[in-house]
């Protein structure tokens, strides 16, 4: 019985291993059950045992895949003193994008899928493991500045994202608008004599 658990779980790596490797290299509209079953030397019917449809092993590839890359350097550590409050999210924001940098395929992917009525999981996910190290990092700011500087943030990289995805600017543009925007936002927030 044990044996047939792992055969199991082989066979679900083998299949988000085909799924992660056609969104990096084919694309999202690449990914079609029946080619995932055939590149994965599985059948129809055990990809449907595992997910009901096509978005939910999307999904299921996706978070696998920003698990590994994406989250795993992520870990919620006490602010160091001295330093600002734009220092701690830029490093953040560098741990997080900077895999993106390096698998655009897999950002147009991500993007795709967080704009489909499912996306809102896929925010959950990456959200349970980002905010840990953003509470540390906004520790003492201001509950309404850290409000507002979460709007504008979120507002932009969803912004900037779309940009990339419609081709309009460069998977290495991202971190550097990113960085200017943190900049800006905190600049003021962190300067001598404000209250």
């Amino acid at each position: 019985m044990v044996a047939d658990a792992g055969d199991g779980n082989r066979s679900e790596d083998r299949i988000l291993a085909v799924v992660m490797e056609m969104l990096e290299t084919e694309g999202y509209d690449a990914v079609q059950l029946r080619e995932v079953a055939r590149r994965a030397r599985s059948s129809l019917a055990t990809i449907y045992k595992r997910y009901a449809t096509r978005d939910e092993l999307i999904l299921a590839a996706l978070q696998a895949w920003t698990q590994r890359h994406r989250y795993s350097n992520i870990t919620p550590l006490p602010k160091q003193p001295g330093a600002s409050l734009y220092e701690g999210l830029m490093e953040l924001f560098r741990t997080i994008f900077e895999p993106w940098e390096r698998h655009p395929g897999m950002l147009t992917a991500y993007f795709r899928a967080r704009s489909s009525p499912n996306g809102q999981q896929l925010f959950r996910f990456g959200l349970d493991f980002v905010a840990p190290t953003g509470r540390e990092i906004l520790d003492g700011v201001d509950v309404a500045f850290a409000a507002d500087l979460n709007d504008v943030v979120t507002s932009v990289v969803y912004g900037l994202l779309g940009r990339f995805v419609a081709g309009e600017i460069a998977v290495t543009d991202i971190l550097p608008a990113l960085d200017r925007t943190v900049y800006w936002m905190t600049r003021g927030y962190e300067a001598p004599g404000t209250p």
